[in-house]
């Protein structure tokens, strides 16, 4: 009888004890709370930050065209994209709200409403200004919105929230640059080609609009010897320091020659001898200066046969003019140099009559004496020095010069050619 109830109590020790473990512990009213125990989010919260989404979005509005004048400014199409784009902010917070644990929505998913080219309307400082809105606007509706006593967990949600949603846009914002600034690098390099190519289609225009070449003032092409080490971060530089001495300015490597496009309503001449360390050894040329940029495939040809001439004038100033090597140009052929020469030099002295270009045909063929000349025409030295005088009036070059009756000496040629 004992063991057998030895047994029993035995058993109802076990029952006991097994109940006694598996009933729940007593709360202490007391305790203090477990942070961790209650999340950001906890449901009543939740559900109050998903019935305010609309409130919170028109309030959001409301202020974005009270305090930004950039927004009020935008186009009314750019502006309807900033307006999805704050929605979609508010509403990627009510969704990281219902688990804060995971990273929160990176603003390349809150701009996925708006279309990529939103990000040229609104620089970086915009959209973290926009940021700031949103979340401004949130935290100012957390006393209406959190549930009682958890004011604190959605204003400490929301600031966690900003500070990431910040650190991504910077993020998209960089990458976006770095692409854009490739984009625009290969787009520049096709329209260079393109005026050194000579073409000027309606395509350039629109490439030339999309680098966003301002079009005022006239431009120029300046062409050197690149530098050996030119290489990408290099090119950027040379780009960056160009646009500071013109308004424009485009930048291309045309085999081993650097090619610089300059416009603006300054002297541009004066811009591109500034950059002249900025090209390798050997001379530089600047082009003829036209009257916009789709008229600049012209100025590309005259500098660039003007740097094929070049040699052959070894005293020339660094930089040069194309149009000052006209001679040197009509030795290697270019046709726009003698029809230059033959246009500015031979043909108005023939028509200005009064013996000008039969003097100036005997003093270059005097060997440059006024007094040889003078016999020649059986005239005084004077009249010689007077006509000579004339010629410079009206074509720009001193024949006393010896380097300008050089180049009168190659159109006085060109011209008698053409004749015969």
């Amino acid at each position: 009888m004992s063991k057998d109830t030895g047994k029993s109590t035995g058993k109802s020790a076990t029952k006991a004890t097994t109940s006694k473990d598996s009933s729940p512990p007593e709360k202490n009213p007391e305790a203090t709370p477990d942070p961790a125990a209650e999340p950001v989010g906890f449901p009543m919260n939740l559900q109050r930050v998903r019935e305010a989404s609309g409130l919170l979005t028109a309030a959001a509005m409301r202020r974005l065209d009270e305090d930004l004048n950039w927004y009020r400014e935008l186009p009314a199409e750019d502006r309807s994209y900033v307006g999805l784009v704050a929605q979609a902010g508010i509403n990627a917070f009510t969704s990281w709200f219902t688990d804060p644990d995971r990273p929160p929505h990176g603003v390349s998913e809150i701009f996925a409403a708006a279309p990529t080219e939103l990000t040229r309307s609104i620089s970086l400082q915009h959209t973290l200004q926009l940021v700031r809105v949103v979340v401004d606007v949130v935290e100012t509706h957390s006393d209406r919105i959190a549930a009682p006593g958890g004011e604190r967990d959605l204003r400490e949600a929301v600031l966690r929230y900003s500070r990431e949603v910040a650190f991504s846009a910077a993020e998209v914002y960089a990458r976006a640059a770095e692409w854009r600034g490739a984009w625009d690098a290969r787009l520049e390099a096709l329209v260079v080609d393109a005026l050194v190519r000579g073409d000027g289609d309606d395509s350039l225009r629109s490439r030339i609009s999309a680098l966003g070449w301002s079009g005022r003032g006239n431009a120029l092409v300046v062409v050197g010897l690149a530098t050996e080490e030119l290489d990408e971060i290099r090119t950027a530089e040379i780009r960056r320091v160009a646009r500071r001495a013109a308004g424009d300015a485009l930048v291309g490597i045309h085999g081993d020659r650097l090619v610089l496009v300059l416009g603006g309503e300054g002297d541009l001449v004066a811009a591109a001898t500034s950059l002249l360390s900025r090209f390798g050894t050997g001379p530089v040329v600047i082009g003829t200066q036209v009257p916009s940029l789709t008229d600049a495939a012209r100025s590309a040809r005259s500098a660039l046969a003007g740097l094929t001439a070049a040699p052959a004038w070894p005293q020339a100033p660094r930089p040069v003019m194309a149009d000052d090597l006209l001679p040197e140009r009509v030795l290697t052929g270019d046709y726009t140099a003698r029809a230059t020469l033959i246009a500015q030099a031979f043909t108005p002295l023939q028509d200005a009559g009064g013996a000008v270009l039969e003097t100036l045909s005997a003093y270059l063929g005097t060997g440059r004496s006024l007094e040889a000349a003078a016999r020649h025409l059986y005239v005084h030295p004077n009249t010689v020095r007077y006509r000579l005088r004339k010629v410079s009036e009206i074509t720009g070059w001193d024949p006393l010069d010896a380097r300008e009756s050089f180049v009168l000496q190659v159109a006085l040629a060109l011209g008698q050619l053409g004749r015969g």
